[in-house]
């Protein structure tokens, strides 16, 4: 555990802990839980399975367990305003995604480790025999003194009774988990260490032991604003049906400097050694994106598999040769393009003489407005087919690529494939 936590440190995985100098180099079993509010994890996400599988590689016991109890009430953390409550039928198939996406990057056939669903101990407990043996274990001062409490009070914002309490049933779960499995440290986002906290203290009340807490910092946008289970927004998911390979891989690619630097730590397994190189080879050419790219191939190749990472590869390696003609591709490629980057199907039943604003916003919705889409036509930075065309384009049969694709492109890295069919 000793040498653990100082490599967790030296990554940057630790935000808050417990721990003191005296840690003790001994097997555990830990836990980290799963809202399971939409149906796929995202890379915010991946950092808490990232820290199980170091856990794990230490040989420490780790337990995912799926908020499916928790999900029914939503977690005041990090959020203005009340969560909108999910539907018990859609929130059992959000349980199933998440399931089988964990079982994909974590070993379960590992020693004890597995994958629980809070919902089957927390359906157990009476309203009132909760009340009585774990509400009077927390004063409202010190549930009022908790982040997700304090800022949504202090933003003058309500919040109900039910999300008030999100952080006792969080509690009974390290309780419980305690009690069951012996699991003594609970790891979580920078955001849960309220309710963490509130689970170490739950457990020294009623037990008289000491258990310990580690939070890893929150993943951010560029904004600041943390990646959510929100439909909408530009979130990065671990589903190819959500965000393509292709999306996923660029996403990567166009980090900053600054997030380069630290993402290299978080998000791969790489040695320090290796590291340190790469971040050296970069700063002495930062054009090159020698750090992005790696991070790129390692993090794709983890969640995506080879071969779809070495599918994803070629099609970048097409998308942005210098060369300006796409039509001598073949028709394979082609279709390795469309099913890996954004695109659409569009039937034409009429004469095929698309203006390039219909093209560009009512037929694509590859631009959100016939204003947008004009101030880039004018701007020189739309391309059809790897050429740049101006706002009396009309996009005839004899553009198309092998008879039936369009390649829409803005700018240098934002693309867009359209297929006609009759």
């Amino acid at each position: 555990m000793k040498n653990l936590i100082k490599e967790l440190f030296w990554r940057g995985l630790i935000h808050d802990s417990t721990y003191n100098e005296k840690i003790k180099n001994e097997i555990i079993t830990l836990y980290t839980g799963f809202d399971p509010t939409y149906k796929s994890l995202h890379i915010g996400n991946l950092v808490a399975i990232i820290m199980l599988i170091h856990f794990q590689k230490y040989g420490n016991n780790i337990i995912s367990v799926i908020g499916g109890g928790t999900g029914i009430i939503g977690d005041p953390s990090g959020k203005n305003s009340e969560r909108n409550l999910i539907k018990k039928e859609l929130l059992n198939y959000n349980i199933i995604n998440i399931r089988k996406q964990l079982s994909l990057y974590i070993d379960f056939n590992f020693k004890k480790s597995e994958i629980l669903n809070n919902y089957e101990w927390l359906k157990k407990n009476l309203f009132l025999d909760f009340v009585r043996d774990i509400g009077k274990y927390f004063s409202i001062n010190y549930m009022l003194t908790k982040d997700s409490i304090k800022k949504r009070i202090s933003n003058k914002k309500s919040i109900s009774f039910t999300e008030f309490t999100y952080q006792l049933l969080q509690a009974y779960d390290f309780f419980y988990l305690y009690k069951k499995k012996k699991c003594s440290l609970q790891i979580g986002g920078s955001d849960q260490w309220g309710n963490i906290t509130s689970g170490i203290e739950l457990i020294r009340k009623k037990l008289g032991v000491k258990v310990n807490g580690l939070t890893f910092p929150l993943i951010t946008k560029l904004d600041g604003s943390k990646f959510g289970k929100t439909e909408n927004g530009e979130n990065i998911w671990i589903d190819p049906n959500l965000t393509s390979p292709y999306e996923f891989y660029q996403f990567w690619i166009n980090i900053t400097d600054d997030q380069a630097k630290q993402y290299i730590k978080i998000y791969t397994f790489l040695k320090k050694e290796e590291i340190k190189e790469i971040i050296y080879n970069h700063e002495k050419n930062p054009k090159l994106k020698l750090i992005q790219k790696k991070i790129a191939d390692e993090i794709t190749i983890f969640i995506h598999g080879k071969e779809i990472f070495n599918k994803v590869k070629f099609i970048s390696n097409i998308l942005f040769k210098k060369e300006k003609s796409i039509k001598k591709i073949s028709k394979n490629d082609i279709i390795y393009i469309y099913k890996y980057i954004p695109h659409k199907k569009i039937y034409i039943y009429n004469n095929f003489n698309i203006p390039i604003l219909d093209l560009l916003v009512n037929k694509s919705n590859f631009l959100k407005s016939k204003k947008k889409a004009i101030r880039h036509l004018k701007l020189n930075s739309i391309l059809i087919n790897k050429k740049i065309v101006d706002e009396k384009f009309i996009l005839k049969k004899n553009d198309l690529i092998s008879e039936s694709y369009v390649l829409l492109q803005k700018g240098k890295k934002n693309f867009f494939m359209i297929k006609f069919k009759k």
